[in-house]
């Protein structure tokens, strides 16, 4: 791809979590989080079942407490026999030192330890806590992603940093000493790994915050002062559309920029709502950036006073709607159909054009124009379709250009 966030990515140190590379000029990683009571291993393995499906090539899981550690390797070893080898990582807050401790095959089954170093104990224990968490990554050579959070930093440490800044000769506004905090904790957090014996290979930091300008900050930050791998996402995005406009808002700057080597979209669901939603928008992000392709993207006109009825959107839909669910079929057979670009579009004002730029395009009549359909692939028209089978005939299509080019 000859696409600038390509270009530009911004050189980091690789990371092997599981079979999947993290930075190090590896494509940027999907990555999700269950929301299942770990210590329900049937139900936690099902969960990530669905999302590796759907495209997560990461899973974070809670390990909270005994009874969820002493699943984790029941969850694995579920996943293995479904023959799903997605990497599976451990979320570790306040005891996840003992638990590491108590339970080695839980530390054994993960391909990768979260840890909070705002909550991994407080005064003396802190670094105590800390250090056998790494010295377990050590010995079961496991990487870890330092995961510094807005809700929970270090209060020791932001309280050292105002209390400096409010001696300084021009001190700074609050809100800058935060995103200090946020950096120096990874960063410090970081460095105290290495001391121990920990690989500059074996580390990524993630920066969350729940506001846009707030997570650029402390990314833009991280990225000039290391050559860590980064995940990047907002802590809390919230529901719905809010949700995914933060997201893609904040996440969008900074691959542009070249920062960033895995990322999440923690988007809340609805009361039952599908989790995969949020490796799908994680996708989305990706693709439509130039930085990845998962499926065929379907480019498709909006409307206007010009297009007739509602052909061109139903359309539109089912042609979405059959892309998701060919996918599978062709990943199976066909390597590259990903990069393949469809347009449906609704009037002759940008049909003809759109579709010549796409790799298949269809134009159907708007109003007043003549009830026909031309169809053009790699920017020439080669055929007119009519009929009541329209969507039928476009499908078929596409089905056959998709054997011949990557069959």
């Amino acid at each position: 791809m000859s696409y600038s966030a390509v270009e530009k990515r911004r050189a980091s140190i690789g990371v092997m979590v599981g079979n999947i590379k993290v930075g190090g000029n590896a494509p940027v990683v999907v990555q999700s989080m269950t929301n299942t009571d770990t210590a329900d291993a049937r139900a936690t393995a099902d969960q990530i079942e669905q999302l590796a499906r759907a495209g997560s090539e990461l899973v974070r899981i809670t390990v909270d407490r005994d009874e969820a550690a002493a699943a984790v390797p029941h969850i694995r070893d579920m996943l293995d026999k479904k023959g799903i080898d997605t990497p599976i990582i451990g979320d570790f807050h306040y005891i996840g030192h003992t638990l590491l401790r108590d339970h080695p095959a839980c530390g054994e089954a993960l391909a990768k330890y979260r840890i909070n170093p705002g909550n991994v104990g407080f005064k003396a224990k802190q670094d105590l806590n800390y250090s056998m968490m790494i010295e377990q990554a050590i010995a079961n050579d496991k990487p870890i992603r330092i995961g510094v959070n807005w809700g929970s930093l270090d209060q020791a440490m932001i309280k050292r940093l105002m209390d400096e800044n409010a001696k300084s000769e021009k001190p700074l506004e609050a809100r800058l000493i935060m995103h200090e905090a946020m950096v120096r904790s990874g960063l410090d957090s970081a460095a105290r790994a290495r001391e121990i014996g920990l690989g500059a290979d074996k580390i990524i930091i993630s920066a969350k915050v729940s506001e846009v300008q707030d997570l650029i900050t402390c990314y833009r930050m991280l990225a000039e002062r290391c050559d860590y791998a980064l995940h990047l996402g907002l802590t809390e995005a919230g529901m719905g559309s809010k949700g995914i406009v933060a997201s893609t808002a904040g996440l969008s700057v900074l691959l542009q920029e070249g920062i960033g080597d895995t990322i999440r979209i923690s988007l809340t669901p609805e009361p039952g709502g599908n989790r995969n939603r949020e490796v799908i928008v994680a996708q989305e992000i990706l693709q439509t950036m130039g930085l990845r392709a998962f499926k065929p993207m379907v480019i498709a006109c909006p409307g206007c006073g010009r297009t007739t009825s509602t052909v061109f959107q139903e359309l539109g839909r089912e042609i979405e709607e059959f892309v998701e669910l060919r996918t599978p079929v062709w990943r199976e057979k066909y390597s590259g159909f990903e990069n393949l670009q469809l347009a449906v579009m609704g009037c002759i004002v940008n049909g003809p054009g759109e579709s010549k730029q796409a790799d298949i395009g269809i134009s159907l009549p708007g109003i007043g124009e003549v009830p026909a359909a031309p169809i053009y692939i790699d920017g020439k028209k080669v055929r007119t379709i009519r009929g009541t089978d329209i969507n039928q005939q476009f499908k078929t299509i596409i089905e056959d250009y998709i054997q011949n080019r990557w069959g």
